[in-house]
Protein backbone atom coordinates (compact mmCIF):
# COMPACT_ATOMS: atom_id res chain seq x y z
CA UNK A 1 0.00 0.00 0.00
CA UNK A 2 3.19 2.31 0.91
CA UNK A 3 3.78 1.79 -2.92
CA UNK A 4 0.54 3.01 -4.00
CA UNK A 5 0.66 5.77 -2.00
CA UNK A 6 3.77 7.42 -3.04
CA UNK A 7 3.25 6.85 -6.68
CA UNK A 8 0.03 8.75 -5.99
CA UNK A 9 1.72 11.36 -4.70
CA UNK A 10 4.53 11.47 -7.57
CA UNK A 11 1.43 11.92 -9.67
CA UNK A 12 0.39 15.10 -7.76
CA UNK A 13 3.29 16.84 -7.73
CA UNK A 14 2.55 19.20 -10.69
CA UNK A 15 -0.12 20.44 -8.80
CA UNK A 16 1.68 20.67 -5.12
CA UNK A 17 1.31 24.40 -5.02
CA UNK A 18 -2.79 24.55 -6.07
CA UNK A 19 -2.78 21.72 -3.49
CA UNK A 20 -0.81 23.36 -0.77
CA UNK A 21 -3.61 26.80 -1.18
CA UNK A 22 -6.35 24.35 -1.47
CA UNK A 23 -5.05 22.86 1.51
CA UNK A 24 -4.41 26.33 3.78
CA UNK A 25 -8.03 27.28 2.65
CA UNK A 26 -10.04 24.16 3.96
CA UNK A 27 -7.87 24.95 7.30
CA UNK A 28 -8.87 28.77 7.42
CA UNK A 29 -12.12 28.45 6.71
CA UNK A 30 -15.34 27.58 9.47
CA UNK A 31 -18.03 27.29 6.44
CA UNK A 32 -17.49 25.29 3.38
CA UNK A 33 -19.93 24.44 0.31
CA UNK A 34 -19.41 22.03 -2.22
CA UNK A 35 -20.92 22.39 -5.58
CA UNK A 36 -21.36 20.75 -8.68
CA UNK A 37 -22.89 20.68 -12.33
CA UNK A 38 -26.57 20.75 -12.83
CA UNK A 39 -28.45 17.38 -13.86
CA UNK A 40 -26.11 15.55 -11.73
CA UNK A 41 -24.28 12.01 -12.88
CA UNK A 42 -22.36 9.25 -10.60
CA UNK A 43 -19.25 11.14 -10.54
CA UNK A 44 -20.76 14.78 -9.63
CA UNK A 45 -22.71 13.61 -6.67
CA UNK A 46 -20.17 11.14 -5.65
CA UNK A 47 -17.13 13.43 -5.58
CA UNK A 48 -19.36 16.17 -4.08
CA UNK A 49 -19.97 13.84 -0.95
CA UNK A 50 -17.21 11.94 -1.03
CA UNK A 51 -15.48 15.61 -0.37
CA UNK A 52 -17.94 16.98 1.87
CA UNK A 53 -17.39 13.58 4.19
CA UNK A 54 -14.08 13.81 3.87
CA UNK A 55 -14.00 17.65 5.35
CA UNK A 56 -16.40 16.86 7.97
CA UNK A 57 -14.59 13.58 9.07
CA UNK A 58 -10.89 15.49 9.26
CA UNK A 59 -12.39 18.85 10.23
CA UNK A 60 -15.15 18.09 12.62
CA UNK A 61 -15.66 21.87 13.87
CA UNK A 62 -16.46 22.98 10.49
CA UNK A 63 -19.75 23.78 8.87
CA UNK A 64 -19.64 21.77 5.89
CA UNK A 65 -22.48 22.02 3.11
CA UNK A 66 -23.65 20.61 -0.20
CA UNK A 67 -25.63 22.33 -2.50
CA UNK A 68 -27.22 21.63 -5.66
CA UNK A 69 -30.79 20.10 -7.18
CA UNK A 70 -31.45 16.30 -5.45
CA UNK A 71 -31.80 14.60 -8.79
CA UNK A 72 -32.60 11.13 -9.56
CA UNK A 73 -32.37 10.91 -13.02
CA UNK A 74 -28.76 9.18 -13.39
CA UNK A 75 -28.96 8.14 -10.17
CA UNK A 76 -31.04 5.85 -8.38
CA UNK A 77 -33.21 7.49 -5.58
CA UNK A 78 -31.74 6.89 -2.26
CA UNK A 79 -28.25 6.23 -3.70
CA UNK A 80 -27.13 9.88 -1.99
CA UNK A 81 -28.34 12.03 0.87
CA UNK A 82 -30.27 14.71 0.02
CA UNK A 83 -28.59 17.93 -0.61
CA UNK A 84 -29.02 20.93 1.41
CA UNK A 85 -31.54 23.97 1.63
CA UNK A 86 -30.36 26.75 2.94
CA UNK A 87 -32.12 30.61 2.25
CA UNK A 88 -29.98 33.02 0.82
CA UNK A 89 -28.91 34.72 4.16
CA UNK A 90 -26.83 31.78 4.73
CA UNK A 91 -24.14 32.97 1.63
CA UNK A 92 -24.06 36.21 2.56
CA UNK A 93 -21.22 35.20 5.64
CA UNK A 94 -17.76 34.25 4.98
CA UNK A 95 -17.50 31.01 3.19
CA UNK A 96 -15.30 28.84 0.90
CA UNK A 97 -16.97 27.47 -2.54
CA UNK A 98 -15.21 24.24 -3.55
CA UNK A 99 -16.72 23.55 -6.71
CA UNK A 100 -15.87 19.57 -8.73
CA UNK A 101 -16.91 18.44 -12.10
CA UNK A 102 -18.12 21.18 -13.81
CA UNK A 103 -15.78 23.08 -16.87
CA UNK A 104 -18.81 25.48 -17.58
CA UNK A 105 -19.77 28.28 -14.76
CA UNK A 106 -23.29 28.72 -16.45
CA UNK A 107 -23.75 24.72 -15.53
CA UNK A 108 -22.78 24.52 -11.83
CA UNK A 109 -26.28 23.82 -10.00
CA UNK A 110 -26.32 26.60 -7.31
CA UNK A 111 -25.29 30.19 -8.89
CA UNK A 112 -24.99 31.50 -5.20
CA UNK A 113 -21.59 29.94 -5.47
CA UNK A 114 -20.92 33.36 -6.69
CA UNK A 115 -21.10 34.57 -3.40
CA UNK A 116 -18.24 33.00 -1.72
CA UNK A 117 -15.04 34.58 -0.54
CA UNK A 118 -12.88 32.84 -2.31
CA UNK A 119 -13.62 29.57 -4.86
CA UNK A 120 -12.17 26.66 -5.93
CA UNK A 121 -12.35 24.18 -8.64
CA UNK A 122 -11.43 20.36 -8.96
CA UNK A 123 -11.83 19.51 -12.22
CA UNK A 124 -11.15 16.55 -14.97
CA UNK A 125 -13.27 18.94 -17.58
CA UNK A 126 -11.28 21.11 -20.24
CA UNK A 127 -11.66 24.86 -17.98
CA UNK A 128 -14.06 27.33 -19.97
CA UNK A 129 -14.16 30.25 -17.67
CA UNK A 130 -10.97 31.84 -15.43
CA UNK A 131 -13.22 32.81 -12.48
CA UNK A 132 -11.63 30.77 -9.58
CA UNK A 133 -9.30 31.71 -6.63
CA UNK A 134 -7.76 28.23 -6.91
CA UNK A 135 -8.02 26.09 -10.08
CA UNK A 136 -6.68 22.66 -10.30
CA UNK A 137 -7.66 20.74 -14.07
CA UNK A 138 -6.36 17.60 -15.34
CA UNK A 139 -8.47 15.87 -19.02
CA UNK A 140 -6.44 12.89 -18.34
CA UNK A 141 -8.12 11.43 -15.11
CA UNK A 142 -11.05 9.29 -15.83
CA UNK A 143 -13.61 10.92 -13.02
CA UNK A 144 -13.58 13.98 -11.03
CA UNK A 145 -13.27 12.05 -7.71
CA UNK A 146 -9.89 10.40 -9.19
CA UNK A 147 -8.14 13.92 -9.08
CA UNK A 148 -10.01 15.62 -5.86
CA UNK A 149 -8.07 12.15 -3.78
CA UNK A 150 -5.18 12.91 -5.76
CA UNK A 151 -5.46 16.03 -4.05
CA UNK A 152 -6.31 14.77 -0.47
CA UNK A 153 -3.43 12.16 -0.38
CA UNK A 154 -0.97 14.71 -1.11
CA UNK A 155 -2.42 17.19 1.41
CA UNK A 156 0.43 17.64 3.95
CA UNK A 157 -2.12 16.60 7.37
CA UNK A 158 -2.28 13.17 8.89
CA UNK A 159 -5.96 13.05 7.58
CA UNK A 160 -8.07 9.59 7.63
CA UNK A 161 -10.63 8.29 4.95
CA UNK A 162 -13.57 6.84 6.41
CA UNK A 163 -15.50 3.96 4.57
CA UNK A 164 -18.34 6.24 4.22
CA UNK A 165 -16.30 8.55 2.35
CA UNK A 166 -14.77 6.20 0.06
CA UNK A 167 -17.87 4.37 -0.78
CA UNK A 168 -18.92 7.76 -2.31
CA UNK A 169 -15.62 8.35 -4.17
CA UNK A 170 -15.49 4.84 -5.49
CA UNK A 171 -19.39 5.51 -6.91
CA UNK A 172 -17.81 8.52 -8.59
CA UNK A 173 -15.32 6.41 -10.18
CA UNK A 174 -16.73 3.56 -11.02
CA UNK A 175 -19.70 5.93 -13.03
CA UNK A 176 -17.20 8.06 -14.93
CA UNK A 177 -14.62 5.28 -15.99
CA UNK A 178 -17.46 2.84 -17.09
CA UNK A 179 -16.87 0.49 -14.71
CA UNK A 180 -12.99 1.10 -15.40
CA UNK A 181 -13.72 0.26 -18.85
CA UNK A 182 -13.30 3.62 -21.03
CA UNK A 183 -10.19 4.57 -22.58
CA UNK A 184 -9.89 7.14 -20.07
CA UNK A 185 -8.92 4.42 -17.61
CA UNK A 186 -5.08 4.80 -16.15
CA UNK A 187 -2.89 2.73 -14.00
CA UNK A 188 -3.72 5.83 -11.38
CA UNK A 189 -7.26 5.25 -11.70
CA UNK A 190 -6.66 1.52 -10.53
CA UNK A 191 -4.33 2.85 -7.91
CA UNK A 192 -6.86 4.97 -6.67
CA UNK A 193 -9.76 2.50 -6.89
CA UNK A 194 -7.44 -0.03 -4.38
CA UNK A 195 -7.15 2.60 -2.15
CA UNK A 196 -11.02 3.09 -2.24
CA UNK A 197 -11.34 -1.26 -1.78
CA UNK A 198 -8.80 -0.79 1.25
CA UNK A 199 -11.22 1.02 3.71
CA UNK A 200 -13.44 -2.20 3.46
CA UNK A 201 -16.48 -0.77 0.83
CA UNK A 202 -18.71 -3.40 -0.26
CA UNK A 203 -18.73 -3.28 -4.11
CA UNK A 204 -21.01 -5.65 -5.06
CA UNK A 205 -23.40 -3.97 -2.59
CA UNK A 206 -22.49 -0.57 -4.22
CA UNK A 207 -22.85 -2.09 -7.61
CA UNK A 208 -26.34 -3.07 -7.22
CA UNK A 209 -27.69 -0.03 -6.10
CA UNK A 210 -25.97 2.28 -9.21
CA UNK A 211 -27.63 0.13 -11.69
CA UNK A 212 -30.77 -1.41 -10.33
CA UNK A 213 -33.40 -1.33 -13.09
CA UNK A 214 -37.21 -2.40 -12.87
CA UNK A 215 -39.81 -3.67 -15.34
CA UNK A 216 -40.66 -0.20 -16.35
CA UNK A 217 -36.87 -0.29 -17.35
CA UNK A 218 -36.85 -3.17 -19.31
CA UNK A 219 -39.86 -1.70 -21.89
CA UNK A 220 -37.64 1.43 -22.77
CA UNK A 221 -34.81 -1.39 -23.50
CA UNK A 222 -37.60 -3.44 -26.12
CA UNK A 223 -38.50 0.09 -27.24
CA UNK A 224 -34.47 1.05 -28.52
CA UNK A 225 -34.06 -2.68 -29.51
CA UNK A 226 -37.11 -2.29 -32.41
CA UNK A 227 -36.09 1.03 -33.62
CA UNK A 228 -32.11 1.65 -33.12
CA UNK A 229 -30.49 2.17 -36.23
CA UNK A 230 -26.87 1.80 -37.09
CA UNK A 231 -24.91 4.06 -40.49
CA UNK A 232 -22.88 1.96 -42.70
CA UNK A 233 -19.75 2.73 -40.73
CA UNK A 234 -20.87 1.78 -37.46
CA UNK A 235 -22.35 4.71 -35.58
CA UNK A 236 -25.53 3.65 -33.62
CA UNK A 237 -27.76 5.50 -32.32
CA UNK A 238 -31.93 5.48 -31.24
CA UNK A 239 -34.68 8.52 -30.85
CA UNK A 240 -36.45 9.03 -28.19
CA UNK A 241 -38.98 11.99 -29.20
CA UNK A 242 -41.50 13.80 -26.58
CA UNK A 243 -44.29 11.15 -27.84
CA UNK A 244 -42.08 8.61 -26.73
CA UNK A 245 -40.63 9.73 -23.87
CA UNK A 246 -44.35 10.03 -23.13
CA UNK A 247 -45.61 7.12 -23.38
CA UNK A 248 -42.52 5.56 -22.14
CA UNK A 249 -42.85 7.14 -18.71
CA UNK A 250 -39.26 8.93 -19.15
CA UNK A 251 -38.19 12.59 -19.05
CA UNK A 252 -35.85 14.28 -21.34
CA UNK A 253 -33.17 13.87 -19.46
CA UNK A 254 -33.20 9.97 -18.62
CA UNK A 255 -33.56 9.77 -22.55
CA UNK A 256 -29.37 9.24 -22.64
CA UNK A 257 -30.07 6.13 -19.53
CA UNK A 258 -29.50 3.07 -22.32
CA UNK A 259 -26.67 5.15 -24.67
CA UNK A 260 -24.12 2.28 -23.36
CA UNK A 261 -26.10 -0.78 -24.45
CA UNK A 262 -24.36 -0.97 -27.71
CA UNK A 263 -20.94 -0.51 -26.00
CA UNK A 264 -20.15 -4.08 -26.29
CA UNK A 265 -21.17 -4.99 -29.80
CA UNK A 266 -18.97 -5.62 -32.89
CA UNK A 267 -19.27 -3.92 -35.51
CA UNK A 268 -20.31 -0.81 -33.59
CA UNK A 269 -17.42 1.88 -33.64
CA UNK A 270 -19.87 5.06 -31.90
CA UNK A 271 -23.17 5.00 -30.23
CA UNK A 272 -25.46 8.01 -29.32
CA UNK A 273 -28.86 8.83 -28.10
CA UNK A 274 -30.99 11.43 -29.21
CA UNK A 275 -33.48 12.82 -26.92
CA UNK A 276 -36.35 15.16 -27.75
CA UNK A 277 -36.51 18.35 -25.44
CA UNK A 278 -39.37 20.63 -26.25
CA UNK A 279 -37.99 23.34 -23.92
CA UNK A 280 -35.14 24.46 -25.79
CA UNK A 281 -37.00 23.04 -28.78
CA UNK A 282 -33.99 20.93 -29.73
CA UNK A 283 -32.68 17.29 -30.07
CA UNK A 284 -30.20 16.38 -26.98
CA UNK A 285 -27.50 13.56 -27.94
CA UNK A 286 -25.02 12.32 -25.86
CA UNK A 287 -22.19 10.24 -27.50
CA UNK A 288 -19.93 7.68 -26.62
CA UNK A 289 -17.17 5.74 -28.15
CA UNK A 290 -14.64 3.14 -28.03
CA UNK A 291 -11.35 3.94 -29.83
CA UNK A 292 -12.70 7.29 -31.63
CA UNK A 293 -12.32 10.91 -30.10
CA UNK A 294 -15.63 12.11 -30.51
CA UNK A 295 -15.20 15.64 -28.74
CA UNK A 296 -14.80 17.35 -32.04
CA UNK A 297 -17.62 16.41 -33.74
CA UNK A 298 -19.20 17.22 -30.90
CA UNK A 299 -18.48 21.02 -31.01
CA UNK A 300 -19.27 21.25 -34.07
CA UNK A 301 -22.83 20.81 -32.72
CA UNK A 302 -23.27 23.03 -30.20
CA UNK A 303 -21.41 21.03 -27.64
CA UNK A 304 -18.14 19.61 -26.06
CA UNK A 305 -17.05 17.06 -23.34
CA UNK A 306 -14.49 14.09 -23.31
CA UNK A 307 -12.15 12.01 -25.88
CA UNK A 308 -15.00 9.12 -25.50
CA UNK A 309 -17.90 10.83 -23.90
CA UNK A 310 -19.71 13.81 -24.88
CA UNK A 311 -22.67 15.50 -25.13
CA UNK A 312 -24.33 18.20 -28.14
CA UNK A 313 -27.42 18.97 -29.80
CA UNK A 314 -29.16 19.63 -32.97
CA UNK A 315 -32.35 21.76 -33.79
CA UNK A 316 -34.19 18.92 -35.28
CA UNK A 317 -34.24 15.79 -37.32
CA UNK A 318 -33.14 17.41 -40.65
CA UNK A 319 -30.12 17.92 -39.37
CA UNK A 320 -29.38 14.44 -37.89
CA UNK A 321 -28.13 13.11 -41.17
CA UNK A 322 -25.40 15.63 -41.13
CA UNK A 323 -24.45 15.02 -38.06
CA UNK A 324 -24.13 10.77 -38.39
CA UNK A 325 -22.03 11.62 -41.58
CA UNK A 326 -20.03 13.73 -39.31
CA UNK A 327 -19.15 10.84 -37.61
CA UNK A 328 -19.38 8.29 -40.15
CA UNK A 329 -16.09 10.46 -41.21
CA UNK A 330 -14.31 9.81 -38.35
CA UNK A 331 -14.29 6.36 -38.73
CA UNK A 332 -13.60 6.77 -41.82
CA UNK A 333 -10.43 8.81 -41.04
CA UNK A 334 -9.64 6.28 -38.24
CA UNK A 335 -9.94 8.82 -35.58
Amino acid sequence: MERITNYIVEEGKKFSKEYNKIEELIKRFDRIAVFRHIRPDFDALGTQFGLATWIKDNFQDKEIKVFGDNHVVFTPRGLFPETDKENDEWFNKEFLAIIVDVGDVKRIADPRFQKATLKVKVDHHPETDKVFDVSVVDTEKAAASELVLNMLLNFKGNYKLTKEAAGYFYIALAGDSGRFQFSSTTPHTFQIATLLLSTGINITSIYEKMYEKNVQDLEVTKFILNTYKVSEHGVAYYILNEADLERLGLTCERGKENVNMFSNIKGINIWCSITEDVTEPCYRISIRSRNYVINGVASEFKGGGHAQASGCQIKDLTELPLFIKALDDLVIKGN
